[in-house]
């Protein structure tokens, strides 16, 4: 199945409930092989990331199972030292399975890794991050190779702030021998639940959640067990589709403190959410107002993963809106799909300009990445017609259950071909 056939034009209502967050699922899973014997991930999203992370583990010698939405890893026997390009070049995140390797293990080759088009993501960062704690690393052709006598802790500066450098520090660094200082921290939400987990394992952090995060060093950590977070971008996904469909819906579960930035965006827009009991009551009957100046930050800012979703909104609101993405070079790649269903958008470098209020109208697009694709089923349940995407493998590498969530919430008709 690699389409999405949906036929809109209707608005939504009722409730649902948000899946596990990829982005602090697949650093977890990680870290579970830093202890020789079981770890547990209650609540994981089954998306086929997570599966393609199960199968990178399994390679090295893991034995996994699920209990429903509970994954078991049992990394007792996870010996082998090589990650094949055949996983690591479908998605990004694998990069960080290296300094773990290190930790284990002392070795590591790993294929270099894919993911979304979305523009160029250098590993200099990473690479950097692991020789300052002492690895030996050599880049070929097709991989990255790893080796150390022992890792020592260090200060180490990233000189950008990176999701995944920050990761791959942290992990490396809790069974390094000495205190690492990392200095320039990411401090996006996975990277406080990658911190907590590490601590049920019995890792020694300070700071995480700011930027600099301190590490002593531990002999061994223990089998970890925590439930996985809310996906806030799942999350904002389907707020965007109350607001792009001007209804209203009630999302259980959200995790409200890590949506604040984009919240803001939203009422802006002319959105209204009230936050009651767990519950968050959407109400996007309002959004008519066009956005002046977004642009898209670290966290705590304007994220980058919703602004695809955004873009979908805006396009349906009458009016001069615009957004800046600061992050990635190449994220607007939805915008050409939804100028097929009618939007009308010009993209210039790091800038989108929306003339927005046109009709959108159903026919064939094709997503080819992952929040991109979200977009682009936003601006199907808007549509007038029926809509088809291809491409659906994207989409899927983040939303467990999309269709059904919109089925749900009553979209006409949404289906996986």
């Amino acid at each position: 199945m690699n389409e999405i056939r949906v036929t809109g034009g209707n608005s939504l209502h009722g409730s649902i409930s948000i899946q596990g967050a990829k982005n602090s699922a697949l650093p977890m899973m990680a870290a579970s092989l830093l202890h020789r014997g079981i770890s547990v991930l209650k609540g994981c999203p089954r998306i086929s990331d997570v599966f393609c992370m199960e199968g990178i583990l399994r390679e090295l010698g893991a034995v996994t199972w699920w209990d429903d939405h509970d994954l078991y890893l049992d990394c007792t026997e996870a010996n082998k030292t090589e990650v094949s390009a055949e996983y690591t070049e479908k998605m990004r995140s694998s990069v960080i399975l290296l300094g773990v390797l290190l930790a284990r293990n002392k070795k590591g080759r790993i294929g270099y890794p894919g993911g979304c088009v979305i523009g160029r993501r250098p590993v200099d960062l990473h690479i950097s991050a692991l020789r300052s704690l002492g690895a030996r690393i050599t880049e070929g052709g097709f991989f990255i190779y790893g080796e150390c006598d022992c890792l020592k802790g260090n200060r180490i500066i990233l000189g950008k702030t990176s999701v995944g450098a920050t990761e791959q520090a942290i992990l490396a660094a809790v069974t390094s021998k000495g205190e690492t200082v990392l200095e320039n921290c990411a401090k996006e939400p996975e990277i406080l639940w990658l911190c907590r987990y590490l601590k049920t394992m019995g890792a020694d952090i300070q700071g995480e959640g700011s930027s600099v995060i301190r590490i002593k060093g531990v002999k061994e950590l223990s089998g970890g067990t925590m439930r996985v977070p809310s996906d806030r971008i799942v999350a904002g996904t389907y707020i965007c589709a109350a607001a792009i469909t001007r209804s209203e819906i009630t999302i259980e579960n959200a995790p409200i403190e890590e949506l604040e930035a984009f919240l803001e965006v939203y009422e802006k827009m002319g959105g209204q959410y009230e936050d009651k009991s767990g519950k968050l009551r959407v109400n996007g009957k309002f959004v008519c107002h066009p956005i002046h100046c977004l642009e898209t930050e670290a966290y705590p800012g304007f994220p980058t993963d919703l602004q695809s979703p955004v873009l979908a909104v805006l396009a349906t609101i009458p009016g001069q809106s615009h957004i800046r993405e600061s992050i990635f070079e190449d994220r607007f790649r939805a915008a050409k799909e939804l100028v097929r269903m009618g939007a009308h958008i010009e993209v210039k470098g790091a800038d989108a300009r929306i003339d927005g209020g046109y009709p959108l109208t159903g026919c064939r697009v094709k997503a080819d990445e992952l929040r991109g694709g979200a977009a682009l089923v936003l601006a199907a349940i808007a549509a007038q017609g029926e809509t088809c995407i291809t491409g659906a493998g994207f989409i899927r590498r983040g939303y467990e259950h999309i269709c059904e969530d919109l089925k749900a919430l009553g979209c006409q008709e949404i289906r996986e071909e």
